[in-house]
C-alpha cells in the first residue's frame, strides 16, 4: 500500500477559500447599504464570488486524491466506503442543518409559514459538494475501467456546463417534491444548485486526474504552469466574450458557460499559485535552488483552517444567523450598520475565533482520533435526534 501524501497546496486553497468566505458572510450582512452600491464593492463582490468556485473545485479535486489508492475497497464496501459515506452525509446534514430555524420538526412543521419551510430545503454549497461528493463514489465503484470512469466525468462536466441556461428555465416543482427540485435551479431559492454550480467539483476531480498522471511522470512543475497560463486565459477570454453577452456579467451568476470557464480560470490560477508556495525550489520557467527548502507549514494557520473546513464553514454560519441572543442573531443586532473599518474587525475576529477553533479540534483529532470521531458522530446523531423528537 502506498504511503500516505498530504498536498498542503489542496489545504492552502481550500484554507484561504474560507477566510475569504468569512470576509464575504460579515460584509454582505454588516455593511451599510450605502456603500453596497459604489463601484468597488462591485469589484470585491466580484472577488468574493470566486471563493464558492474555488471550494467545490478543491472538493472534487480533494476527492480524488483520497480515493486514489482505495478504489478496490471502496467497491467491497468496507471501512473506507463507509468512512466516505459517513462524511458525505455528515456534509449534507451540516448544509440543511444552517437553514433550519429551531431544533424541533414538530414546532418547524406547525408553526412556520410555507416560505420558511421551502427555504429550508434551499440547496446551499454544501448540499451541492455532498451531491458531486456522491455522484462520483457511485460512478468509482460503478464503473471498474479508469478509461470509462473519467469518460464519465468529462462528460457529465460537458453536460451541466452546456445544459445550465436550459434547466434554469424548467419549473422542476411541477413534477418533483420541492425539496429535489431544488437542487437544479434557483427557482426555490437555491444559492448553489448543480446546475451550473456542480461543473466547478467536477471540474476539479477532472484536475486532479491530470495532475496524478504528471506526477507519477515527474512533469509537476510543467503542469502547474500549463495550468497557470490556462488559467490566465479563460478569465481572459470569458471576460471578453461574456461582456458582449450581458452587461452584468462582472458579478452576477448567469448559467452560461462562458460564466464557468472565466471563474474556472481564476481558480485554476489559484491553485497554481498555492502549488508555487508549496513548492519553493521550482520557478514559474524552471528550477530555483534555494538555501532553505523547508517550510514550516504544519503551524501555518489557513493549512489548519483547510483541514478543518466543514467545521470552520458550519460553525462560523451559525454564528452570524442563529437567534442564540435573546432570540435575535449577529445579523438582527448588527446587520447593515458599519463602515468598511468596522466590517474588516468583525471578519477579523470572527476569523481569529474559527482559526483557534480549527488548532484545537485539529490537534484533538490528531491526538485522540477515535474519541473526536465519537464525539462527532454523537453530537451529530443527537442532534438528528432532538430534531425529529423535540417539542
Amino acid at each position: 500500500m502506498k504511503e500516505k501524501v498530504r498536498f498542503i497546496f489542496v489545504d492552502l486553497l481550500r484554507g484561504w477559500a474560507l477566510l475569504v468566505m468569512i470576509e464575504v458572510h460579515v460584509f454582505n450582512v454588516m455593511l451599510l447599504p450605502s456603500l453596497k452600491n459604489t463601484d468597488w464593492f462591485n469589484i470585491l463582490n466580484y472577488i468574493n464570488g470566486l471563493v464558492a468556485p474555488s471550494f467545490l473545485f478543491i472538493s472534487g479535486f480533494a476527492f480524488m486524491l483520497s480515493t486514489q489508492n482505495k478504489i478496490d475497497e471502496l467497491r467491497k464496501f468496507n471501512k473506507s466506503f463507509w468512512k466516505k459515506l459517513n462524511r458525505i452525509f455528515l456534509i449534507l446534514i451540516a448544509g440543511y442543518s444552517l437553514h433550519v430555524p429551531i431544533l424541533s420538526f414538530r414546532r418547524f412543521i406547525n408553526f412556520y409559514s410555507h416560505g420558511t419551510i421551502v427555504n429550508a430545503f434551499n440547496v446551499d454549497i454544501l448540499q451541492c459538494i455532498a451531491f458531486g461528493l456522491l455522484l462520483l463514489l457511485a460512478a468509482r465503484i460503478i464503473f471498474k475501467s479508469d478509461k470509462v470512469f473519467n469518460s464519465f466525468i468529462t462528460i457529465s462536466f460537458v453536460l451541466v456546463s452546456i445544459l445550465a441556461p436550459v434547466i434554469w428555465k424548467i419549473d422542476f416543482g411541477r413534477f418533483l417534491p420541492i425539496p429535489l427540485a431544488a437542487y437544479f435551479n434557483p427557482q426555490y431559492g437555491s444559492l448553489f444548485p448543480i446546475f451550473p454550480w456542480l461543473g466547478f467539483l467536477l471540474a476539479g476531480a477532472m484536475t486532479c486526474r491530470f495532475f496524478l498522471e504528471a506526477r507519477d511522470n515527474n512533469t509537476d512543475k510543467n503542469f502547474f504552469n500549463f495550468l497557470l497560463f490556462s488559467g490566465f486565459a479563460f478569465a481572459l477570454i470569458g471576460h471578453i466574450l461574456l461582456s458582449n453577452i450581458t452587461p452584468v456579467s462582472f458579478h452576477a451568476v448567469h448559467p452560461h458557460p462562458l460564466f464557468f470557464v472565466q471563474r474556472l480560470g481564476y481558480v485554476f490560477i489559484l491553485l497554481a499559485l498555492c502549488w508555487y508556495y508549496e513548492n519553493p525550489h521550482f520557478h514559474l520557467f524552471g528550477y530555483k535552488k534555494i538555501d532553505t527548502l523547508e517550510k514550516n507549514f504544519k503551524s501555518s494557520f489557513v493549512i489548519d483552517v483547510g483541514k478543518e473546513s466543514l467545521l470552520v464553514y458550519w460553525l462560523h454560519l451559525q454564528i452570524i444567523y442563529r437567534r442564540f441572543w435573546a432570540g435575535k442573531s449577529i445579523v438582527d443586532l448588527f446587520g447593515e450598520k458599519y463602515n468598511v473599518i468596522g466590517c474588516i474587525i468583525g471578519t477579523v475576529l470572527l476569523a481569529i475565533l474559527m482559526i483557534i477553533v480549527a488548532k484545537l479540534w485539529g490537534r484533538f483529532k490528531r491526538k485522540y482520533p477515535v474519541a473526536a470521531s465519537r464525539i462527532t458522530f454523537g453530537v451529530v446523531s443527537a442532534g438528528v435526534i432532538i430534531f425529529f423528537l423535540g417539542f
